[in-house]
């Protein structure tokens, strides 16, 4: 057998070191309140419990923002980072989740409210919810999650008309086995277990046994003539809860049905017929504990699209949100504790808005608002994610192609600013950090302005990530059927273009729009194109060397109002006002704003000579572009752009060389043909235009 064969038993030690030693290993309550006072933390409430687990898997703050960035989302340490959440408008949602959490950990309100994630299609409500679960999932296995719950065991011997079959009885709701303790004696233990708590909250719970349980605790406590003692060692075991989405055990996801169908026993549970020729039809051991409240008690009540259900279904959220109870059919009240988390589209969510007589549903409703990612550049590490975990064939994913299409989605997002000077793809650009020191465009303002013009949040409408995902994919699968190694922005902008008026989510009074934000896509790819093969075809490391010292040279007797020496007279001469401004002018510097951009670079130097580093203009990005562009339009009259289009009209070893040059940067060797040619035929056309 091969050493990287796996054999049965070692895929049996492997998963038994995924089980918690304790598992199945019952426990005595005596135990159990002994191991309360040495870890507290075992009886903590739902909301506690999972916002202990969101700090646990790590965080990460962020100072500027002033927003905690949770790593279970951020990196997914359990998936090794298959499922991650980029952008920071996203971080900030999930950052105001775990707040309402935490909130309702110390019972200052949101405990008893619905956290409703609030977002347009394909806008990572629905996954971050599943990862939650998931999380919790895991936490509970970990000793710093663990919680317990009990069994009756031994009925028969004590309950003469117990069921042979319901000799050993599971918690039904799975409560903490401190709620068998007498609420005066419980709170004294709690009271107790406070003092030893280190923690931003207090443990608490007021909760009452589920009506089996008090049928049980009734009979037992009359047979041992009230000798609480006797009935916890006798007939009560304790034993690890582990949440777990599959068996419906603390976990539970409760989808809408056909609105003809709903019950309301799908949340509150139903009587259980098959034991009511058994116990009879009013006896609590008749009843089935089996709706999505029930099942989710002590962990996380999930709700998908939770406002497409009727308004009456939604009635029965109000008292298990408000007075944290259950009222089934027939059956006495039920205590539960759980967190309620729902997730609605924006459609549903303006209809029930303006119902008036929904205002009490909504007033037990904290909203978290999941727009669409609003950086082009987070929104490509979104596709980027999309690939990784896909069997993609060997294709070459070319420089911009991402990029572009995120820029896409963005600019459909985002609202038009009102500040003059600025366009909606400059204000894509200052949203994705590309904000020059020297120029006046403050992010909080156009976010402000946008927030003032939008119903609820900008973001929340647009291109979802889906459709440009889609888009890609097929992009991909069409670049293979062509025999193409690589997948280019221009191959991805046509099929964009090509299937916007197929989406259905797409209105059709948005088409002529958002074939005007293709256009400025596709022209911003030119110039970066454009840039690519400047480098590719102009760059020399010892003349930008050059031409940078002399520049800085230039800026430092500008700046002193000295001289400088003349390179070819060694004369002393006036700064060279014309040398200067041929550099900063291709960065499209205006006059009035040439001391700025001279006073910036000389900081940088100053700051860098301090430190003993060295001046190497490639290493400031503003002047290394300024500076390339220079040497370009020195260089290009020498380039023979229309031969670029067609290899077989240049010298193959100098196309080689801007091929490999062109590599270096990411391209394929295909991918490279393809933006030397495309470049190469902008670059003609404006040189036959000018």
């Amino acid at each position: 057998m091969s050493e990287h064969e796996r054999t049965l038993e070692s895929l049996s030690e492997e998963y038994r070191n995924t089980i918690p030693s304790d598992l199945r290993k019952p426990r005595s309550f005596d135990w159990y309140l002994a191991e309360l006072y040495d870890a507290p933390r075992i009886a903590r409430g739902a909301h506690q419990r999972v916002a202990d687990m969101f700090d646990h898997y790590g965080t990460t703050y962020d100072e500027d923002e002033g927003v905690v960035e949770y790593q279970l989302a951020s990196e997914d340490p359990l998936n090794d980072g298959e499922d991650t959440f980029y952008g920071r408008i996203i971080h900030e949602a999930i950052h105001g989740f775990v707040n309402k959490v935490k909130s309702g950990a110390r019972g200052l309100g949101p405990d008893r409210r619905i956290l409703l994630l609030l977002g347009p299609v394909g806008s990572g409500k629905s996954a971050f919810d599943s990862q939650v679960r998931e999380y919790f999932e895991d936490y509970t296995t970990r000793d710093e999650g663990r919680m317990y719950t009990f069994r009756w065991t031994d009925l028969c011997s004590v309950i003469p008309d117990q069921d042979p079959a319901d000799d050993v009885v599971r918690s039904p709701m799975n409560q903490d086995p401190i709620v068998l303790l007498p609420r005066k004696q419980r709170q004294q233990v709690i009271d107790d277990i406070n003092e030893r708590l280190d923690a931003p909250y207090t443990i608490r719970n007021e909760q009452s046994l589920d009506p089996a349980s008090e049928f049980y605790m009734d009979r037992l406590l009359a047979h041992y003539d009230d000798d609480l003692e006797a009935v916890l060692d006798n007939h009560v075991e304790v034993v690890r809860l582990l949440a777990d989405e599959n068996k419906r055990q603390a976990i539970e996801t409760f989808e809408p049905k056909d609105k003809k169908n709903q019950d309301e026993t799908e949340l509150t549970g139903d009587v259980n017929y098959s034991k009511i020729a058994v116990y009879g039809e009013s006896d609590p051991r008749a009843f089935d504990y089996s709706g999505a409240f029930c099942n989710s008690n002590r962990g996380i009540f999930s709700g998908e699209e939770l406002l497409k259900l009727q308004r009456e279904f939604l009635y029965d959220f109000l008292h298990a949100t408000q007075e944290k109870t259950i009222k089934p059919k027939n059956n006495p009240r039920i205590d539960i504790d759980q967190v309620i988390v729902g997730r609605t589209n924006m459609p549903e969510y303006r209809e029930k808005k303006g119902d008036e007589k929904m205002e009490a549903f909504n007033d037990r409703t904290k909203r978290i608002d999941f727009p669409y990612v609003l950086s082009y550049e987070d929104e490509a590490q979104i596709y980027r994610k999309m690939l990784q975990n896909a069997d993609l064939p060997d294709i070459g994913v070319e420089p911009h192609t991402l990029e572009m299409a995120g820029l896409f989605g963005v600019l459909t997002r985002i609202e038009d600013p009102d500040a003059g000077g600025i366009d909606l793809l400059q204000k894509a650009k200052a949203y994705n950090g590309e904000i020059d020191e020297t120029e006046d465009v403050d992010v909080k303002k156009l976010r402000e302005e946008a927030a003032e013009k939008v119903e609820i949040g900008e973001g929340m409408d647009g291109v979802s990530p889906r459709f440009i995902g889609d888009e890609i994919a097929e992009a991909i699968m069409d670049s293979m059927h062509r025999s193409r190694s690589f997948l280019s922005p221009l191959t991805t902008f046509n099929h964009l273009e090509g299937n916007l008026e197929n989406h259905g989510s797409i209105s059709s009074d948005m088409f002529e729009t958002y074939y005007r934000y293709l256009e400025l896509v596709r022209e911003e790819y030119k110039e970066r194109a454009i840039e690519d093969v400047r480098h590719a075809l102009a760059y020399d490391v010892d003349e930008i060397q050059r031409q940078g010292e002399k520049y800085m040279d230039h800026v430092m007797a500008y700046i002193d109002d000295d001289t400088v020496e003349d390179d070819i007279t060694g004369r002393e001469q006036e700064p060279d006002e014309q040398f200067l401004r041929s550099v900063e002018e291709k960065l499209d510097l205006p006059e009035d704003r040439k001391d700025d951009f001279r006073q910036e670079v000389a900081n940088w130097v100053s700051r860098r000579a301090r430190e003993g580093v060295s001046f190497e203009p490639q290493d400031n990005d503003r002047l290394r572009r300024a500076l390339e562009r220079k040497l370009w339009e020195d260089k290009k009259h020498n380039i023979n752009f229309s031969a670029l289009v067609t290899s077989g009209d240049m010298d193959d070893d100098e196309r080689n060389e801007w091929i490999d040059a062109l590599i270096e940067q990411g391209y394929s060797e295909e991918g490279a043909k393809e933006v030397l040619e495309f470049a190469g035929a902008e670059v003609a056309k404006s040189e036959m235009e000018e």
